[in-house]
């Protein structure tokens, strides 16, 4: 499969709202959200207002002309924070794969991307907040991505991109 990495197109951009969604973890036997819990204001911040370019960054893995799946990431501050919020300097990311294209290398790609298109403008570190039962959680630790802060249910994790 020829997959391609690349900045994601405005009129793009509801692709992110689908992703958003299939970004939600939700644990086996439970019922998934309704498709509405990505408007509730503490997930929407995500990709409301995205302005590609500056800190809001995101990339899309595309193979013929369909979208697979998305890394996006901005920065949040102290009073806005984000679920895996480390600090006003580091921006925070959020990804998803479309379910039938995972398990394929594409969310280590997708990561591997946008390190370096944020290293690219002088950040230094990423986070993200990932559920503990979430099997993702097991590619960012492949991905070298160590846990900053414990929850009940959800660890913070963080990595250094620029050393």
């Amino acid at each position: 499969m020829n997959i391609k990495y690349r900045f994601i197109r405005e009129n793009e951009y509801p692709f992110l709202k689908e992703m958003l969604y299939e970004a939600l973890f939700v644990p086996p036997s439970q019922p998934k959200f309704p498709a509405s819990i990505i408007e509730v204001p503490e997930i929407a911040k995500y990709i409301n207002s995205w302005e590609q370019g500056k800190s809001d960054i995101a990339i899309v893995a595309v193979h013929d002309d369909e979208l697979l799946g998305a890394v996006w990431g901005r920065k949040f501050e102290e009073s806005n924070k984000g679920y895996g919020f480390v600090d006003e300097a580091t921006p925070e990311i959020s990804m998803a794969v479309k379910p039938e294209f995972r398990n394929k290398g594409i969310g280590t790609s997708l990561l591997n991307q946008i390190e370096s298109e944020f290293a690219k403008i002088g950040i230094i570190t990423l986070s993200l907040s990932v559920n503990k039962l979430n099997p993702a959680k097991q590619l960012y630790e492949r991905c070298g991505y160590e846990i900053f802060q414990e929850e009940e249910t959800a660890v913070t994790m963080m990595k250094e991109i620029r050393k």
